[in-house]
């Protein structure tokens, strides 16, 4: 046990500190994000939290089958595409809420949902069934319906992962050069287009399982040549920093992350390589041990990803009209420091109620459920 959880360190910080690049870069303000991953990279956090996801799905599932059976695996994935389905819901309401009560004291903020907001007002049974149905996905919960197709694929993914992975990653390929026409076919209210298409993004999904399940790194970067892999991982990734830097003029457009461009990919690919080369050498699980409130925030991801949906857009409708939409560095370092002190405060939330009186309450309802 003592070894499968100093194994777990590295992911859970991944995973807590995602979530929280995630949450300044969704602050047009912030200043914290220009230091961010997609500052100098042609991919971003989404790319991690992705792969992560892929990652963490493959160790609990094998976790799963070592401890009970691959039916009981199966099951616990389908029970869990639930949960990130009503994620979704309780996501999308709660950006509806916060834009309809932010509205009248921040209306020229650029990220309330008043789209959505102003559909939902105009025919509330409609726009309801079209949430429901994924037709619509107000800001933000936009990434979450991608992950309940990945849950669901889980029981079919996860044993070619571990028996057939090039076939899996065969497969994988395929359908991700074919995503751009089955985004077509996605459900969509009113022709708005899905955030990320669940077609191209399963790649990157299907990638981070193959990683966990396969030892396709340790063997590679053991090799007495594999050192070469590092130095063109590095090379990719400082010619892509100069290109974003200094060469590309504008930003990309929608297509260009919607369906998970190679470009970022292979970006993603050597930085994520550099990333476990420092994981090997032990540089990660120090720097987790010393930020421990990081490894919370990824172990209770799900729910932190929720509620820093709504600090987000909070921070971010209070900064833009503070400051006329312009950069400020001052109320933007405070604002970051506002956001991810209270996300960072989230995993601790039990100890909060506790302190207010409401530990018993809290308890109870766990109980139950």
């Amino acid at each position: 046990m003592q070894g499968k959880s100093q194994r777990l360190v590295e992911l859970d910080f991944f995973r807590g500190l995602v979530l929280l690049v995630i949450l300044v870069d969704h602050i047009g303000g912030s200043m914290v994000s220009r230091m961010t991953l997609h500052a100098f990279a042609l991919n971003d956090a989404a790319e991690v939290f992705v792969f992560l996801g892929g990652f963490a799905t493959a160790t609990a599932y094998v976790s799963m089958c070592a401890r009970r059976s691959e039916s009981a695996a199966r099951a616990r994935f389908l029970r869990r595409a639930f949960q990130i389905y009503r994620a979704f819901l309780v996501t999308a309401a709660l950006m509806l809420l916060t834009s309809f009560v932010l509205r009248p004291l921040f209306g020229s903020a650029p990220n309330l949902a008043t789209t959505d907001l102003d559909a939902f007002i105009a025919a509330p049974f409609t726009a309801l069934i079209d949430i429901m149905l994924l037709r619509r996905q107000p800001y933000l919960a936009s990434v979450l319906p991608m992950y309940v197709f990945f849950a669901l694929a889980v029981p079919l993914v996860l044993p070619l992962a571990r028996s057939k992975p090039w076939l899996l990653l065969a497969a994988s390929i395929a359908l991700w050069a074919l995503a751009p026409p089955v985004a077509e076919y996605l459900p969509s209210a009113e022709d708005l287009l899905w955030d990320f298409n669940p077609a191209a993004w399963q790649l990157m999904f299907v990638i981070g399982v193959i990683a966990c399940c396969q030892p396709v790194y340790p063997r590679v970067s053991g090799h007495r040549f594999g050192w070469i892999v590092s130095v063109a991982a590095l090379a990719v990734v400082l010619g892509m920093a100069y290109y974003k830097l200094l060469v590309l003029p504008t930003s990309f457009d929608g297509d260009f992350k919607r369906n998970l461009a190679g470009a970022r990919i292979v970006n993603f690919v050597a930085i994520a390589w550099l990333a476990s080369d420092l994981t090997r050498r032990g540089a990660v699980r120090r720097i987790a041990q010393l930020a421990p409130w990081v490894g919370a925030v990824g172990r209770d991801g799900l729910v932190c990803f929720v509620a820093g949906a709504v600090i987000s857009l909070i921070v971010d409708s209070v900064l833009f009209t503070l400051t006329g939409g312009l950069l400020d560095v001052p109320y933007g370092f405070a604002a970051d420091a506002i956001a991810i002190g209270l996300l960072l405060a989230i995993p601790h939330r039990q100890r909060l109620f506790d302190a207010l009186g409401f530990g018993s309450m809290t308890s109870a309802a766990k109980a139950k459920g």
